[in-house]
């Protein structure tokens, strides 16, 4: 199995999937796939230093400059959860029916059914279980890409920080909003350490949603505890 089976830049719920869009747009959503998704197997075999955006772009028949217009930086190129997390963001944690906490569940479990789902599709489940268990030692063991993720992540915490302080009636850069926008951020890195914890160990994907969900919610609970003291407008959340 290639792990360009993987889909990594669409880890997100089959309903927010284009619902009808034309060829154009159809030819560069796969374009943009299949430029991530090459680029992440030739970061696992070789290494993420080892492999120049040149050679992606040879691979895909395509120039380096029509790989930058779609990703900004080569880290992007395996790291585009990040962006799809942004604006799932600002889609769902705007949501007054929601509170901050349900919100954010609500996208980690959309994430997290993407990623079982493709392991429920794949033949193989030790092997399929083994390309996650290397993409997450690729990240690990790369200095740029972990930069890059901490650099999105405080990119989503000030995101996240602005619209709880409209949801408030408070400044962004209130306590407040601030300390509460980092603490529902924590709670993808909980899911990330679950599934590489849970991963060697279970044998089917809805196992593996059942206890990375579980470990989730109980890191949630504490931070939806702490935020009963988020005022001025708590009924808002």
């Amino acid at each position: 199995m290639s792990t360009r089976t993987v889909d990594w830049t669409a880890l997100r719920r089959r309903e927010e999937e284009p619902a009808a869009e034309g060829l154009r747009e159809r030819k560069k959503r796969l374009l943009r796939q299949e430029l991530s998704d090459t680029a992440t197997e030739m970061f696992m075999d070789r290494g993420f230093d080892a492999v120049r955006v040149s050679e992606i772009a040879d691979a895909c028949g395509v120039s380096e400059k029509t790989v930058f217009n779609y990703f900004p930086t080569k880290e992007s190129l395996v790291l585009d959860l990040g962006e799809t997390t942004l604006v799932s963001l600002r889609n769902t944690l705007a949501d007054p029916d929601l509170s901050p906490v349900g919100a954010v569940l609500e996208i980690l479990s959309g994430q997290l059914a993407g990623l079982t789902s493709w392991l429920t599709a794949q033949d193989d489940w030790a092997q399929a279980r083994a390309v996650l268990l290397r993409f997450g030692m690729l990240i690990g063991s790369t200095p740029s890409l972990r930069a890059y993720q901490r650099d999105m992540t405080d990119r989503q915490v000030a995101v996240a920080a602005e619209i709880l302080a409209r949801r408030t009636g408070m400044s962004p850069d209130d306590p407040e909003p601030q300390i509460a926008a980092a603490a529902l951020l924590a709670l993808w890195p909980i899911q990330f350490q679950a599934l590489r914890r849970h991963l060697p160990h279970v044998q089917t994907s809805e196992e593996l949603h059942e206890e990375v969900s579980a470990d989730v919610h109980r890191a949630a609970q504490l931070i939806d505890a702490g935020l009963d003291s988020f005022a001025p407008a708590r009924r808002s959340l």
